[in-house]
């Protein structure tokens, strides 16, 4: 059956799928969206995947959404090599680690990059980012991104977002002295975890884990794995990782310096 993979490159969630792709070595067909464009708005894509977001899987007459669901799905369809723990409390483990993502890793992450990088760019647009908004259909969603606009680094949600993330870091630092990878061998925890690393090291977070030798240890060796470069590296435009870049090295000095002041409570 034919696979068909819709997706963007720098999109986290996309990101992990490819990784499985590449993991497995499945041949696979693509079509890139250009989020900024507003391609998940196409009322054909709409049909795909109602909640208009990357990515989106057809494999044969299946339509699998959600990033999560589709890596556990690929396990299935494609189970070798396995990616999943043959012990229960391995697996356990590895579904423990993804929902940390789903949880809230994943919407500060967001909240971290519209913050550092993505909002200068919304805000140079000719409409300085109204239609964004105005796509943004959940009413939380959009006044969180309407604020980040206004406010940057500013805005107070920003102190909360990077709070989780540390405390997240620190969690998977503190997993990593027993063990190589967060379910034991490598899984789909790890590929699931890869692309957040990337992205904090492309907004100039790295420092996150300059203290943290374990995680250095595990971050170095998902870079050094063949899926690496094949689902991520080969991938992300350039040009959109330097403007990260870029913007993160002047906003992060200010992020770090929130470190020794700015207490949990205080962010939540």
């Amino acid at each position: 059956m034919s696979l068909t993979l819709y997706h963007n490159d720098l999109s986290t969630c996309a990101q992990k799928v490819r990784l499985v792709l590449a993991e497995k070595a499945i041949a696979w067909e693509g079509r890139e969206l250009d989020l900024r464009a507003g391609d998940q708005r196409d009322p054909s894509y709409k049909a795909l995947n109602p909640r208009g977001v990357v990515p989106t899987l057809v494999h044969g007459d299946t339509v699998v959404t959600e990033s999560t669901v589709i890596i556990e799905y690929l396990d299935d369809a494609f189970p070798d090599p396995a990616l999943r723990p043959a012990d229960a409390g391995k697996r356990a483990a590895m579904r423990w680690w993804m929902k940390r993502i789903d949880d809230d890793l994943h919407r500060m992450t967001g909240v971290l990059s519209y913050a550092i990088a993505f909002r200068q760019d919304h805000l140079e647009r000719p409409d300085g980012g109204k239609a964004m908004l105005e796509a943004t259909k959940d009413p939380q969603e959009r006044m969180i991104r309407a604020a980040l606009l206004d406010q940057g680094l500013d805005f107070p949600g920003v102190g909360k977002a990077f709070a989780v993330v540390d405390g997240a870091i620190a969690e998977a630092e503190a997993r990593l002295t027993e063990a190589s990878y967060l379910a034991g061998s490598y899984s789909l925890a790890d590929a699931a975890w890869t692309p957040y690393l990337n992205r904090f090291a492309h907004l100039g977070l790295d420092w996150l884990w300059a203290e943290r030798p374990h995680l250095a240890d595990w971050w170095a060796s998902l870079q050094s794995r063949a899926s690496y470069r094949t689902a991520l590296a080969d991938v992300e435009r350039s040009e959109k990782v330097a403007a990260m870049n870029e913007a993160g090295r002047a906003g992060t000095e200010r992020i770090a310096a929130w470190r020794e002041t700015l207490g949990k409570e205080e962010a939540l």
